[in-house]
């Protein structure tokens, strides 16, 4: 694939995820909109964290000419891969957690 169409690919996930995370209602507090928010901004680096460690795999170590210009040994390149995905998962997590209501009553 070009790099277009990695680039379209995360235009409409980045559009997705603001269409369905930014809307809120008008009679909720500063406090939800702020947990809202503060869960829209972590999907959306989740989303480009994942984005970025699919576009490493596939140009730097699938591709047969590489990335032009840099020539990263495969070790480094998975290293950073892996750690692009921890943190795009860890982001995901968080941002549906606080994209969620919070209860009004917890029984711990």
């Amino acid at each position: 694939m070009e790099l277009t169409d990695w680039i379209v690919i995360l235009a409409v996930t980045l559009m997705a995820i603001a269409f369905f995370c930014a809307r809120t209602p008008a009679n909720w507090s500063r406090e939800n909109r702020a947990r809202r928010l503060a869960g829209t901004r972590m999907l959306v680096q989740a989303a480009c964290s994942l984005w970025a460690a699919l576009l490493i795999l596939a140009h730097g170590l699938f591709a047969l000419n590489g990335l032009p210009g840099l020539h990263p040994a495969p070790l480094e390149a998975l290293t950073g891969v892996a750690i692009l995905i921890v943190c795009g998962c860890y982001w995901s997590i968080r941002g549906g957690k606080l994209l969620k209501p919070r209860r009004l009553f917890t029984a711990y």
